[in-house]
């Protein structure tokens, strides 16, 4: 576990600035009010300054800063010290109204029941114990609180036939509309390499997702297996068209 932590660590800490400059966009853009909006939909009924969240794998700070700004107290964490300093930066005045920590999101440094609400983006799938991080992450939450987890199926395409050619057909319109490429403009190759190794490029989410949050005693599930459109700009849309974003939202 700890040599491909260290790998991890070293392919964010290497794409932390250009990750900076995709977060960049979004909080200049649509995605900062839709991503607020139904974030905050599915909080608790309470005042923000009443709720505490944890923002797990913040990397470049977007969640954090949105709730930051909405009033709610924010936690934010992240493995890569150099994404928590491209965070702050991004967050400009409001890093000071936000906690930020260096950690393991499969071995938080919380007592229990400390949040009433846990988000998370794009994390799980590249993790080397996710069912761990969800253990972890039920502790942390208080009694009656949520955990709202978005992710996809990422790189599933390198295992599944037909998950490749509708990849392959994503990337042909993304060229012929000549939008920016969100696949390839990063590091591919190395990201491939890393993702064969990931438990849950192999695994059918979120159904796996659900089981697992089930068996550790989660009171209610919530799926949606097709949130994108809701959320994500035109661009995303059209890079991501084949490997639809879910939710899973789970209650203590």
């Amino acid at each position: 576990m700890q040599g491909q932590l260290e790998e991890l660590e070293k392919y964010w800490s290497n794409r932390a600035e250009g990750y900076s400059m995709v977060n960049q966009e979004e909080l200049a853009g649509e995605q900062r009010k839709k991503w607020l909006t139904y974030l905050t939909d599915r909080f608790p009924d309470r005042a923000p300054e009443e709720i505490s969240v944890l923002d797990v794998g913040t990397g470049p700070g977007f969640f954090a800063i949105i709730l930051a700004e909405a009033g709610y107290q924010v936690t934010a964490v992240d493995y890569t010290a150099d994404m928590l300093v491209q965070a702050r930066q991004n967050a400009g005045e409001l890093a000071d109204s936000i906690t930020w920590m260096t950690m393991d999101a499969q071995n938080l440094k919380f007592e229990n029941e400390q949040f009433n609400v846990i988000v998370t983006r794009n994390l799980t799938w590249n993790l080397d114990e996710p069912a761990r991080a969800y253990r972890e992450w039920h502790r942390v939450l208080k009694s009656g609180g949520t955990l709202l987890n978005f992710d996809a199926n990422w790189y599933a395409y390198l295992y599944d036939d037909e998950k490749r050619r509708l990849y392959e057909k994503d990337r042909a319109n993304v060229a012929e509309l000549n939008l920016e490429d969100q696949y390839t403009c990063t590091d591919i190759d190395t990201m491939e390499a890393l993702a064969r190794n990931m438990p849950l490029t192999r695994m059918e989410r979120p159904a796996w997702d659900e089981k697992v949050l089930s068996d550790l005693g989660f009171t209610s599930i919530r799926l949606e297996e097709d949130m994108g459109d809701q959320v994500y700009s035109f661009m995303e849309r059209i890079n991501y068209a084949a490997t639809p974003l879910f939710c899973v939202q789970a209650w203590k």
